[in-house]
């Protein structure tokens, strides 16, 4: 029931906090429903839930299916990967850093104050320790901006990476499929509208903002491998960050490095790891950990 209640509250548009204001529900027990702490809630509970994401009880206890969540066949890769996480900045997106040059030069402060700003409370937002608009009030007061909003700034100038549009699609096709981003609240779900990322139906989406860890935390992978689905040897974490692939390995995912500045040599070299084995051959889980040599350079 927690898999199809974050897949409808995703569907729905909601973020955690958002679902529980407007079921009237505190924040840990929706977030213990959703992660399976509590199997079993209230009749009363879930009537709440399912009034709120306009939906029957049928589709959220699951006697109906619900609509938008298809099921599909996972393959897999020549060496066990089933399930894909993409990282979002540096990644799926670029050029956000220019909203640090347009807020300074709308502020008439120095860039590297900005930055220094920024950087100094990021990591509290990313993880719900603060709010995105405890955080603009920040800004506002140590830059002397009225009315800053960032994530105006970075909406206006976050870009899709290069090849995303067409590669992304292609490994939601064969493998399951998730976003795993430290981030703002409410970040991912704009850029999806405003097509900045691929607007799929994610298997798994965790904002850093909402499980309140942010990589390389070993929270957040745990998170992610129990959403995922799978064994944790058969998931496969891209990302631009040498930090959090090595958390990621150590945890006992599979990694592969994302180069930013060269997004077509990296889309090539990922495609070649993830292409999937021939379908007649079963997956040896046991030696899915041998990993090629396409799959252990990391940067640095």
């Amino acid at each position: 029931m927690g898999k199809r209640l974050q897949n409808a509250r995703r569907i729905a548009g909601l973020t955690q906090q958002g679902l529980c204001h407007k079921a009237g529900l505190s924040y840990s027990t929706l977030a213990k429903i959703e992660r399976g702490a509590i199997k079993a809630p209230s009749i009363f509970t879930i009537e709440r839930i399912a009034a709120a994401l306009n939906i029957s009880l049928d589709e959220l206890i699951g006697t109906s299916k619900l609509s938008g969540t298809p099921a599909k066949q996972r393959h897999h890769s020549k060496s066990g990967v089933s399930f894909v996480y993409f990282d979002v900045n540096g990644c799926l997106v670029r050029f956000y850093h220019r909203a640090f040059a347009e807020i300074a030069h709308d502020s008439g402060q120095p860039t590297d104050v900005v930055e220094s700003i920024f950087w100094r409370y990021n990591d509290q937002v990313c993880r719900g320790i603060i709010s995105l608009e405890e955080f603009n009030k920040i800004l506002e007061d140590k830059l002397k901006f009225p009315s800053l909003r960032w994530q105006d700034y970075y909406l206006k100038t976050v870009e899709l990476m290069p090849g995303m549009d067409k590669f992304v699609p292609w490994v939601a096709s064969l493998y399951g499929i998730g976003l795993l981003s430290n981030i703002m609240p409410g970040l991912i779900k704009s850029m999806t509208e405003q097509k900045s990322i691929p607007n799929l139906a994610y298997d798994s989406i965790v904002d850093s903002s909402e499980v309140h860890a942010i990589k390389p935390d070993i929270e957040i992978f745990e998170t992610a491998t129990e959403r995922a689905k799978c064994d944790k040897s058969e998931i496969l974490l891209i990302d631009d960050s040498r930090t959090n692939l090595m958390a990621a390995d150590a945890f006992g995912w599979k990694v592969l490095w994302f180069d930013g500045y060269r997004p077509e040599e990296s889309i090539a070299r990922i495609r070649e790891a993830l292409e999937p084995q021939e379908q007649e051959k079963a997956v040896n889980v046991e030696s899915s950990n041998s990993l090629p040599k396409i799959f252990q350079t990391l940067p640095g």
